[in-house]
């Protein structure tokens, strides 16, 4: 957390060089078991922490900036009201022609 952001989040260093982040960490960076953590050093002289998500290969194209746009714009046809309801998947199949 930023100084000034929230409450102090501590951890001890431990032999190896293991911390155990605080739950309320762990939240806010939306990590669990198995996920990675980044850390970007500053010239400031601090360390920013980042969550990191791994997904699996077969799901990559989700995450494309070329998808997500097309995602984005689909939520917000949605949020719109616009877009066809078909009672049925014939109806669909139908429109298609």
């Amino acid at each position: 957390m930023r100084r000034g952001e929230g409450p102090l989040q501590r951890a001890v260093v431990r032999r190896k060089g293991q911390i155990t982040l605080p739950q309320e960490v762990r939240d806010a960076l939306h990590v669990e078991e198995g996920d990675s953590v980044a850390f970007t050093l500053t010239g400031e002289g601090t360390v920013v922490l980042s969550g990191l998500k791994s997904i699996p290969a077969e799901q990559a194209w989700f995450w494309t900036e070329q998808w997500q746009a097309g995602e984005r714009e689909a939520s917000l046809q949605a949020a719109r009201g616009e877009g066809t309801i078909y009672e049925s998947a014939k109806d669909f199949e139908d429109s298609l022609d």
